[in-house]
């Protein structure tokens, strides 16, 4: 596979975007996305890294390691258009369990049982935070469609083998991805659960933040329960003359 073709949404339709030129003979395995025509543009200086990427998830399956999420679900974070993003909530890599990941951090397909404890504690956070019954499945696309943006740092990985496609060149994607909202400027609120996501605190200029302790069950009593970042990004987003999220999911 010579390029990583990505997909936009203009009009109604799916279009090419030519700063993604596509290659490879028409049986090259190929990853394919609908991503907004904004995300697309605010990605396109790092094309040739995407092209390298795909280059690499298409040896991984020659190899028959594979990855995840399906290649359909990998720039699914991306399908949020970028001009409504009011919150973003950043991740680490995607769950390695088969049937597991979605494309959206900290949400898992919707059969999945049981719901991962991070996620668990998270819903736990929710609950006390705003009121908001958790549902018995964990995922969370319903607040994709209302304005957050669930990014993971690293998008794919290797089944079985959590961060092993770390330092492949899914960091500059979404340090791109980053800076784009951070320039774009507000309503933005972005929440930053541990020490690997709050070191992207530099990126963000004067957006603000919602930090803690990351919600694994090995930190969150440290901080993680009782820090309200749900009610806080509401408050952070009226004050900057926006409407709050609605942070309740659909059972």
């Amino acid at each position: 596979m010579d390029r990583l073709p990505l997909v936009i949404v203009a009009a109604g339709q799916r279009v090419t975007d030519p700063a993604f030129p596509q290659g490879g003979s028409p049986d090259a395995h190929a990853l394919t996305g609908a991503i907004d025509q904004g995300w697309a543009g605010a990605l396109r200086p790092v094309a040739a890294v995407i092209a390298q990427l795909g280059e690499f998830l298409d040896g991984e399956v020659t190899a028959g390691r594979g990855y995840l999420p399906s290649e359909e679900n990998v720039f699914r974070a991306f399908e949020s258009p970028f001009a409504e993003v009011r919150v973003l909530i950043v991740g680490q890599d995607p769950y390695p369990g088969l049937g597991h990941p979605i494309g959206l951090s900290f949400a898992v397909d919707g059969a999945v049982r049981p719901i991962p404890r991070s996620l668990w504690n998270i819903y736990k956070e929710l609950r006390s935070d705003v009121g908001v019954t958790p549902p018995e499945h964990g995922d969370l696309s319903a607040w994709t469609q209302r304005g957050v943006m669930l990014l993971n740092r690293v998008l794919t990985v290797q089944p079985g083998r959590s961060g092993s496609h770390r330092r492949r060149g899914w960091e500059a994607v979404t340090a791109t991805a980053i800076h784009a909202l951070a320039d774009r400027g507000g309503p933005l609120v972005a929440i930053l659960w541990g020490k690997d996501a709050i070191a992207l605190e530099p990126m963000l200029g004067s957006v603000p933040v919602i930090k803690s302790v990351h919600p694994s069950p090995l930190s969150a009593g440290g901080g993680f329960f009782g820090s309200h970042p749900f009610s806080r990004a509401n408050a952070s987003l009226v004050e900057q003359g926006a409407e709050p999220i609605d942070w309740t999911i659909p059972a």
